[in-house]
């Protein structure tokens, strides 16, 4: 009789640990913001990155399972409107692989995404697509069996339409030309912290700055690094008050003086530099949905919008890109 009472108050303890996540989701979920959100409805739980294509009224979005959608804004649209996310990328050969960070390249009206194997870590490449046909103009491979572990998470591309790749797993950035030719792999000391832990999750997140350098963030150092294209890629820590930025992924330049980065918690962060980002400052942090998780940032009609990863519900999966009330 009393094994069976106690096992019964086991099982009830359980039922309300498991319960109680649940109902602090359906919580977060049902709860009133003072932030607009656009919802939209994917074929897929994980979407980790997106960006607004301002010339075609879209949001662009990569899948962890592989492939983009795009998520077109009517003119009309109201916020009681759920968006539909439509697959414009899904190459056969690249099943497996997880698509990324991605960047829009709209000189050569071109959207460039990050490709990896998230799991073993043996392959990474640079794909880029046209904007209007889809078609792949180039899968550029930055690594494979044999080599060092390695995960091409984030990119970049300069004024000449150079991208610059993250590698997340193995702390360096991959250099790729315009017709994506490999130009150079850039490491540095700076890349990789003392601590060996902080090197399982390395450089993520990387801008272009229209000064001519890159700022990239190191995802578990909470540090922001500044590249001079410049000065032979030349690297600085950027010394910052207010931090560190632990956690910090997705990066999204909203002004010549103005950095948001996408994290786990909170959500996002503002950070400021008045001196050419020698040094910045976080001048102001925004609390979302934390159960979704924030990956990215980018900016629609001069408002910040953090894309989170997870999507809700089935068979259709809701998925959030929140505003980042500054």
């Amino acid at each position: 009789m009393a094994l069976w009472f106690c096992s019964a108050r086991l099982f009830i303890f359980l039922f309300i640990l498991s319960a109680l996540p649940i109902a602090y989701i359906i919580y977060q979920e049902r709860a009133e913001t003072d932030h607009h959100v656009f919802h939209y409805y994917s074929s897929g739980f994980f979407r980790e990155s997106a960006k607004w294509d301002y010339e075609s009224r879209r949001f662009l979005v990569t899948f962890l399972e592989g492939g983009v959608g795009e998520i077109h804004v009517p003119q009309n649209y109201t916020c009681d409107i759920v968006l539909k996310e439509v697959t414009v990328v899904k190459d056969s050969d690249l099943t497996g692989n997880a698509s990324l960070g991605l960047a829009l390249d709209n000189p050569r009206n071109r959207l460039l995404v990050a490709v990896a194997d998230m799991f073993g870590n043996r392959y990474s490449a640079l794909a880029a697509y046209d904007l209007s046909t889809w078609k792949r103009l180039f899968l550029t491979k930055l690594s494979g069996s044999g080599d060092e572990k390695s995960l091409a998470d984030d990119v970049a591309v300069d004024a000449d339409g150079n991208a610059y790749v993250t590698d997340v797993k193995g702390s360096k950035l991959w250099k790729v030309g315009v017709d994506g030719e490999i130009l150079s792999t850039l490491t540095n000391p700076l890349f990789t912290p003392k601590e060996w832990y902080k090197s399982l999750a390395g450089l993520s997140g990387i801008v272009y700055h229209p000064d001519g350098y890159l700022i990239v963030i190191h995802t578990l150092g909470g540090y922001l690094l500044k590249i001079d294209l410049a000065k032979g890629h030349e690297v600085k820590l950027i010394e910052l008050a207010g931090g560190p930025l632990s956690f910090g992924d997705g990066l999204e330049l909203i002004s010549p003086t103005k950095l948001v980065v996408a994290a786990g918690n909170p959500s996002g962060r503002l950070v400021e530099s008045t001196d050419g980002w020698e040094t910045a400052s976080v001048v102001a942090k925004f609390k979302g949905p934390m159960h979704r998780l924030a990956t990215a940032a980018t900016v629609k009609d001069g408002k910040v919008y953090l894309n989170h990863m997870v999507g809700m519900g089935y068979p259709k999966k809701t998925h959030a890109l929140v505003e980042f009330v500054l």
